[in-house]
């Protein structure tokens, strides 16, 4: 059984005519009448009542015919469904990303991807950057906001640089190196810039290298320009977490300028005099695993970072 059977056996239905349903599907009635002997023998009952040039349904055709417009009507949704996957208008996208690097912009582009796609439906992960590329890897998500990636994943997976970070000295608000601040819409910010070297003397909150390798090393590689490697006091997993070790006074740390610091009034965020203080904010993805869902978004995020 095909669905061109149960499409000429509907279309039978509807116009109580072997004829009629002939000239609507433009085939011969000789074609429309063997193909409704053929269904009835492959079904076992009688489905149409033949009294000369009319017929109609039998009790069995009835029911059929029900049953028959639930198949057709299936088949012309998946049929939509499908072209709509293709275009890229249906589906399903992971995203994975990690609350100390997003950004205010990172909800805007999910709401308006949201408004425009309405069929795509999204999934937010939170994850650490070394999360979200094994993620990736494995196709646990479809696409991350994360770090720089490490040079182990380089080859499995794509990436495009979407901002850059200003890294941030993050200091006790009466420490002695603040100077010139004022309130901002990102918390206490110090209108003088600080040198790194004059944290030499400092200990320091640092995020794991086993969660983001990049920052960790830009630390590392901003002390070390400096001319000195940094006296680490406490390393934490997360951005929340070295931002509360600050607070309690364990030391100071070096993070990117994040939206959540205006939540924090105790502390300060000094800029860094270095010019590379700085780290990048980027898209990546599985080649492997590339869709017209994805392109459409890295167009979006393309599109609103040019605005």
């Amino acid at each position: 059984m095909e669905l061109r059977h149960l499409k000429y056996f509907c279309t039978a239905a509807e116009q109580g005519s072997f004829s009629k349903t002939a000239r609507t599907l433009y085939v011969s009635q000789s074609a429309i009448s063997e193909q409704m002997a053929d269904l009835e023998r492959e079904i076992g009952v009688a489905l149409f009542r033949r009294d000369g040039r009319r017929t109609a349904l039998t009790a069995a055709g009835e029911v059929f015919l029900v049953e028959a417009r639930t198949v057709l009507a299936a088949a012309s949704h998946a049929v939509e469904m499908a072209q709509g996957a293709a275009r890229g208008e249906i589906g399903t996208l992971r995203i994975g990303f990690f609350a100390g690097g997003i950004g205010l912009n990172f909800t805007r582009i999910v709401r308006r991807f949201r408004r425009e796609y309405r069929g795509v439906r999204l999934s937010l992960v939170e994850m650490t950057p070394t999360q979200q590329w094994q993620a990736l890897v494995e196709g646990k998500i479809d696409l991350g906001f994360t770090r720089p990636l490490e040079p182990q994943y380089l080859e499995e997976l794509a990436w495009e640089t979407i901002r850059q970070d200003q890294i941030m000295a993050v200091l006790p608000k009466d420490h002695k190196l603040v100077r010139g601040t004022g309130q901002t819409a990102l918390g206490t910010m110090s209108t003088l810039p600080i040198d790194v070297r004059d944290l030499a003397g400092e200990a320091f909150v640092l995020s794991s290298r086993e969660t983001s390798p990049a920052l960790f090393d830009k630390v590392i590689e901003l002390c070390s320009e400096a001319g000195f490697s940094p006296k680490i006091a406490s390393i934490c997993t997360v951005w929340s977490s070295v931002v509360l070790m600050v607070q309690a006074g364990e030391g100071v740390s070096l993070l990117p300028l994040n939206h959540q610091q205006a939540k924090i009034s105790d502390l300060a965020f000094c800029p860094l005099t270095a010019k590379n203080a700085s780290i990048d904010l980027v898209l990546a993805w599985s080649p492997k695993r590339d869709s017209v869902i994805l392109q459409s978004f890295r167009a979006l995020v393309g599109a609103m970072r040019q605005n």
